[in-house]
């Protein structure tokens, strides 16, 4: 019979490429991995991994027993929620990005609190890419993420979408700046998401399309650091309303080309969507949006 806690180690193997990427993930030691992974592959009676240098890679019948370990895992998955209703206080392992952080987790959890059914909620800002490649590897029951007109993120087998809302985009610029349009803003310094993000390669397809290439000054994840920094005359940028709930003093906000929206959503796996606590953390989020006031516009 084949270990369940070994076939997960083959799948984050297969998932996260290294031996050190899987111990990191798991809190085992790099031996411990290499340990439980031969003592697997003597299990199936055949080679799962093979050497490609310095590193190890899957052979095709390692990548044929990863993907029924994934199923495996699912299945388990789906027997722990039938059971979770005996326990007292479920856990959702909660991972958002930080305008999310900001501002629709803490009214999210108001609502929580008010909910007659307790849940405890642990909560890590990280960036959508690297989220939702955590909640794939089961390192999250539920992810807030986004995606920007044009650049849909990739779909994953086993992951569902929840449509939290819409989410306007405006350029933002400083109060006493004279700008009308983004074409106007050639020669502006910039505040965008880092390189590989990304809203960083849409927003750039938008300096682009006006006709200039963004001289960009400051790299930051955090959009209420954008914000920030154009409210005290330092830069101009492109900002969802989430980012703006905490206001817009400092600051003057102009229209895009086509009014362009985000999609804000909630992505879970297949295998988890029913849980009661899951699904209870996801409506609160998504009353928490409903309830998120429109900047106002100077």
């Amino acid at each position: 019979m084949l270990e369940l806690r070994r076939l997960r180690l083959l799948l984050e193997l297969s998932q996260r490429g290294t031996i050190a990427a899987v111990a990191a993930a798991l809190s085992y030691s790099p031996s411990t991995v290499s340990q439980q992974l031969a003592l697997l592959e003597r299990e199936a009676g055949v080679a799962l991994t093979e050497a490609d240098g310095r590193r190890l890679r899957l052979t095709d019948a390692g990548h044929a027993l990863a993907a029924h370990a994934a199923r495996a895992l699912a299945l388990d998955e789906e027997a722990r929620v039938a059971l979770a209703s005996a326990t007292a206080t479920p856990v959702v392992r909660l991972a958002v990005m930080p305008t999310a952080a900001e501002h629709l987790v803490p009214p999210a959890l108001t609502l929580l609190a008010a909910d007659a059914h307790p849940v405890r909620v642990t909560m890590a800002e990280l960036p959508p890419e690297v989220a939702l490649d955590e909640l794939a590897a089961r390192g999250f029951d539920l992810v807030v993420a986004e995606q920007y007109p044009g650049h849909a993120r990739p779909l994953r087998e086993g992951i569902e979408r929840t449509l939290l809302g819409h989410d306007p985009i405006r350029i933002a610029v400083p109060a006493d700046d004279p700008a009308t349009s983004i074409a106007d803003l050639a020669d502006r310094a910039w505040a965008l998401e880092p390189e590989g993000a990304a809203v960083r390669a849409w927003s750039v397809q938008q300096c682009r399309a006006a006709g200039f290439e963004p001289d960009v000054r400051f790299d930051a994840t955090d959009l209420v650091a954008h914000a920030r920094l154009v409210a005290a005359g330092h830069a101009v940028a492109l900002l969802p309303d989430l980012a703006l709930v905490g206001g817009t003093e400092g600051m003057r906000l102009l229209d895009l080309p086509g009014s362009p929206v985000r999609e804000v959503f909630a992505a879970t796996r297949v295998s988890s969507r029913g849980a009661a606590a899951v699904v209870r953390v996801r409506q609160a989020l998504a009353d928490a949006f409903a309830a998120l006031p429109t900047p106002a516009r100077p």
